[in-house]
């Protein structure tokens, strides 16, 4: 199956047909079930985010994954069942969203369903994880639903998450050609999600050095480890371009570890 080409479908503008309530976004998605499977917001902090430990949110509510195509794929349909909560509570939730965004929101919420269902019919039924319980808030820590700076700030961070996620499990589907293919296919969308998003919060599209944006916190947190990395097969980047250009022209990746404990942090 064309994973592009079944995505592709949901970015018709008549797809949306009522932003105001969830029907329409489920009946816009039954018609595939046959198928089979600006810099002022840079300024919400991101230090309080990633620095608590995951064994703190949880108890093993997943195991840490980097082995076979199955557990890559696992570790990439938990990532995307977060994604597709917090948007679809984003958008259940009267006044946070403004006008202006709702179409973009919308649309991101529907490519992120899609992925969850593609993912499970991949997988089958016996190697479908459960859906975990997810706290948004970290325990009322965050005020995600009340507060669309702090929405757009963690949907950065999930969007970013996800995206060097899917990298780091791209060597783990190597020997399934068609998982690897379907994997990159959504890794590609999931990347114009995280530009789209860093744009929506007054940010460049790409991530310079490991820094969140203008006026957050410079110390180093764990969805930006390692992007300052600017030395890529013995080239480094930084002699030809600089140290900002040189990070901006190439991405790092996150471990199944570093995704899990990323995560972790918002399941219960």
């Amino acid at each position: 199956m064309n994973i592009i080409k079944f995505i592709e479908q949901f970015t018709n503008e008549g797809i949306i047909k009522n932003l105001d309530g969830k029907t329409s976004r489920r009946e816009s998605f039954s018609q595939f079930g046959k198928i089979g499977a600006g810099a002022a917001l840079a300024a919400v902090p991101f230090s309080t985010l990633f620095t608590q430990k995951a064994n703190a949110r949880t108890t093993a509510a997943f195991s840490s994954v980097d082995n076979t195509p199955t557990e890559a794929l696992q570790l990439a349909l938990t990532l995307e069942y977060l994604e597709d909560e917090f948007y679809q509570k984003a958008l259940d939730t009267n006044g946070l969203i403004p006008a202006s965004d709702q179409t973009v929101i919308a649309l991101i919420s529907q490519h992120e369903n899609a992925h969850v269902e593609f993912l499970k019919s991949a997988l089958g039924e016996a190697n479908t994880p459960a859906k975990p319980t997810f706290d948004f808030t970290v325990g009322g820590t965050f005020d995600t639903f009340d507060n669309y700076e702090t929405f757009l700030a963690l949907a950065q961070a999930f969007e970013d998450t996800g995206v060097r996620a899917y990298k780091g499990q791209a060597g783990n589907l190597m020997s399934e050609s068609g998982l690897l293919k379907a994997a990159l296919q959504i890794h590609s969308v999931e990347a114009r999600h995280a530009s789209e998003i860093r744009r929506m919060r007054g940010l460049k599209g790409w991530i310079t050095e490991n820094n969140r944006g203008t006026g957050m916190p410079a110390a180093t947190q764990d969805v930006y480890n390692g992007e300052e990395n600017t030395i890529q097969a013995g080239y480094n980047a930084a002699t030809e371009f600089g140290s900002a250009a040189g990070t901006q022209a190439f991405d790092e990746i996150l471990t199944g570890d570093q995704a899990t404990s990323i995560a972790s942090i918002f399941i219960v």
